[in-house]
């Protein structure tokens, strides 16, 4: 028990370890911190791997929109790169520009007039074979087996010999004329190009106009025009229809050379969008910084980092040392806070890995944002701060978030005053707006204050920066989307971090409050009055703890399963016993109180069956404290006066309460039962009866080791008897057995009114 304070504490999630962690001495404690300090190293080493190289002294920091004060003159030669978009862009307009290669086919014209002539072979034998007036009939079988469309017109054209031959000898003279020309299957136009080349055509390699070659479609147009006049539309639908049968392109597209050739152009294409010389201005004084003069002094930035000096690699190993000694100094900042504010998560190991885990994850997210200039709002901040403020807390979240924001604001592609600002500011937002987001619908007003924390930001900045408003509309777009995505994140990788750290935070302990819980059904089935009595002390244990600023869920919770142990033997304890029949008449004090004990071993084993967290666990440890069993214990010092008994096998077995709410439990556990058997529940005899037993707890020692102070211990008094004052009625009166000499004092709670000498426990 501590002295009074008056600051209330945090809602956060629950701890796994005790409030007072192990002291290490000696090597034990140089290893303990030892290994904290070599993670702590690891974890900025790895933020220096994922942004290798550091902020030189010789190129000012400027962001886009700032103006310069005086001009920056390039002392090296370097060369200023395209951005990737840029440079793919351009790469694909140079393939496009390429002209597509073509081989030349000169025996596509003797193969197109060799069909053809089949056809018309074919035709000329269906007619010389047919019997007078079934002329009609022997073309349209001719048409079938060439698999050429057959129409009314076409049956006329080949039966008449006359307007066969004309419809035969035009065809062939436009086949001869026009193939060699060089006819493909499309028009190159449709590929965007206005020459070809092509292989073959006079024995050599030539480069064509686009609209020197003709297409299929216009190969078919330039046929019908060589057709007399005289032949009719029969006769040139017909023809479109044979060469579309029998057609061959004298020109075939070589992919492989083509393909072969737009990778070269592709590759031609200069990587550089400009070169510098030394002594050439980089940026103006008095001139706007934009985005042309962002990407030079970031060239300039590299080469200057890569440029032999004086010292070569002890320059640029001191460097390194500086970007990691930068990197640790921000980083120890949660170190120290741990150690001093929070020492039991410093003292966890899987929490401070997990803390490290998280850094490095914000990180390594971050560098390819930097890598591929992403916009800086998608660094996901957010979601470690989620994480932390769920498991730990908001105030250590809030000085994660600060911590990172400066520690990704010094790495060299975030430099500036943009990326630590959102990243600080948004970061807060999460931080603070948990509280909100105690359901899961509510998740989206947390969602929507990190988005709102994210657009004052980009509006700020680009008001100073005097940037457009599509710029500054696209920024509050992708805060969104990291609202969105680390809120998201956050409750997807939750579980996984709870397993991890072993802290059990809100939402685990309100599905353990569910009362469809196994545990708890057997409870409310197999000792009913065990049930009730474990309801009543939940409303007590939560009143106290909302009024003192504990966590009132973990104590009902906690309180839901402090006596699952009465279930293997409910019929030993008072408040599931019939009237008139107690086991415990038949067994020896002795027997009986180890009985009574065991139902603290008998939760624990069920616990652990049913794997509890530690942190209700312990309540079923601790609920009673080491406290004597004195009913018991008086009932063998009247069997056998001059016994020596053993006060162990009397005792509970402990620990003493370690938590606030702990402590709150065994006192609201205690004044629920003796309230029980009060007669004539007035508020003055509730109020004595719980400053009686509050003050037994005090004076027996079992309050010592838990973190109340006097103010919370005087609270926890007030809000009991005012609770108590609207539960309980008409009692008959519950007199406290009667002191040993030498024991602790105890609540009036064990069964010494009861005629049978029943057990409440």
């Amino acid at each position: 028990m501590k002295g009074n304070g008056d600051r209330p504490p945090e809602r956060r999630a629950v701890p796994r370890e005790p409030a007072a962690p192990v002291r290490r001495t000696g090597w034990a404690a140089v290893l303990h911190h030892g290994l904290r300090l070599l993670l702590l190293l690891a974890v900025a080493g790895g933020v220096y791997a994922l942004f290798p190289g550091a902020q030189t002294s010789d190129v000012p920091v400027m962001e886009r929109g700032v103006v310069a004060r005086e001009d920056v003159v390039a002392q090296v030669a370097f060369s200023v790169p395209k951005l990737p978009d840029e440079l793919a862009r351009e790469r694909d307009e140079a393939a496009r520009g390429v002209p597509p290669v073509f081989d030349y086919r000169p025996g596509a014209a003797d193969t197109l007039l060799a069909g053809l002539g089949q056809f018309f072979a074919s035709v000329d034998s269906a007619l010389a074979q047919s019997p007078p007036g079934a002329e009609a009939q022997a073309v349209r079988g001719a048409l079938d087996r060439a698999r050429v469309p057959t129409t009314l017109g076409a049956l006329e054209v080949l039966s008449d010999p006359g307007r066969r031959a004309e419809l035969r000898g035009a065809t062939e003279a436009a086949i001869r004329e026009l193939l060699p020309r060089g006819v493909a299957v499309s028009s190159p136009e449709l590929a965007g190009v206005s020459a070809v080349r092509v292989r073959g055509l006079s024995g050599g390699e030539r480069l064509l106009s686009a609209d020197s070659l003709y297409t299929a479609d216009q190969f078919y147009r330039a046929a019908q025009a060589r057709l007399p006049e005289s032949a009719g539309v029969d006769a040139a639908e017909l023809q479109r229809l044979l060469l579309v049968r029998y057609f061959r392109p004298s020109l075939a597209e070589n992919e492989r050379l083509s393909a072969a050739a737009r990778a070269r152009a592709g590759a031609a294409v200069d990587s550089v969008r400009e070169r510098i010389l030394p002594g050439q201005r980089i940026v103006g004084a008095r001139e706007q910084v934009g985005e042309r003069e962002v990407q030079r002094l970031r060239a300039y930035q590299a080469a200057l980092q890569a440029r032999p000096s004086e010292g070569g690699a002890e320059i640029t190993g001191a460097r390194a040392f500086g970007s990691i000694l930068f990197n640790a100094l921000l980083l120890l900042i949660v170190g120290a806070l741990l150690l001093i504010v929070r020492p039991m998560i410093y003292h966890d190991n899987r929490s401070v890995i997990f803390l490290g885990l998280l850094v490095l994850a914000v990180a390594g997210i971050s560098s390819p944002i930097a890598h591929y200039e992403l916009p800086t709002e998608l660094i996901p901040i957010p979601f470690a701060t989620l994480l932390a403020a769920v498991l730990w807390g908001g105030r250590l979240a809030l000085v994660l978030a600060l911590v990172l924001a400066l520690l990704l604001g010094g790495q060299q592609p975030f430099v500036g005053m943009t990326v630590p600002f959102e990243a600080a500011v948004a970061g807060a937002a999460a931080a603070f707006g948990l509280r909100m987001a105690q359901r899961r619908f509510q998740a989206w007003g947390l969602i929507g204050l990190i988005a709102a924390a994210y657009a004052m930001c980009v509006i700020a900045v680009g008001l100073m920066r005097s940037r457009g408003a599509g710029e500054i509309g696209w920024g509050i777009t992708w805060g969104a989307v990291n609202g969105i995505g680390s809120t998201l994140l956050a409750m997807g990788f939750l579980p996984l971090a709870e397993w991890f750290t072993r802290v059990t935070t809100n939402q685990t302990l309100m599905e353990l409050a569910d009362p469809k819980h196994p545990l708890l059904q057997r409870l409310s089935l197999e000792a009913p009055g065990t049930y009730a009595h474990t309801i009543s002390v939940a409303n007590l244990a939560e009143a106290v703890c909302n009024a003192i600023g504990a966590n009132a869920l973990l104590a009902r919770v906690g309180v839901y399963y402090h006596d699952i142990g009465k279930i293997t033997k409910p019929l030993y304890f008072i408040e599931n016993q019939p009237r008139g029949r107690n086991p415990h008449d038949r067994l020896k004090p002795t027997t009986s109180a180890s009985v009574v004990r065991s139902h603290v071993v008998e939760g624990l084993r069920l616990a652990q069956e049913y794997r509890l967290p530690r942190t209700v666990r312990d309540f079923i440890a601790q609920h009673h404290g080491t406290q004597t069993i004195s009913f018991f214990m008086e009932m063998a010092r009247r069997a056998d006066p001059d016994a020596k008994l053993n006060p162990s096998e009397f005792s509970y077995g402990g620990p003493k309460p370690q938590t606030r709410e702990i402590a709150v439990v065994m006192m609201a556990d205690s004044v629920e039962s003796a309230a029980r058997v009060l007669h004539d529940p007035t508020p003055e005899r509730i109020r004595e009866l719980v400053d009686r037993i509050v003050s037994a707890k005090i004076a027996a020692g079992q309050l010592d080791e838990s973190p109340l102070t006097l103010r919370e211990i005087h609270i926890t008094r007030d809000v009991l008897a005012k609770v108590l004052g609207g539960m309980y009625h008409q009692r008959l009166d519950y007199p406290p057995a009667p002191p040993a000499a030498g024991a602790e004092a105890e609540e009036p709670r064990e069964p010494a009114a009861e005629p049978q000498g029943a057990a409440h426990g």
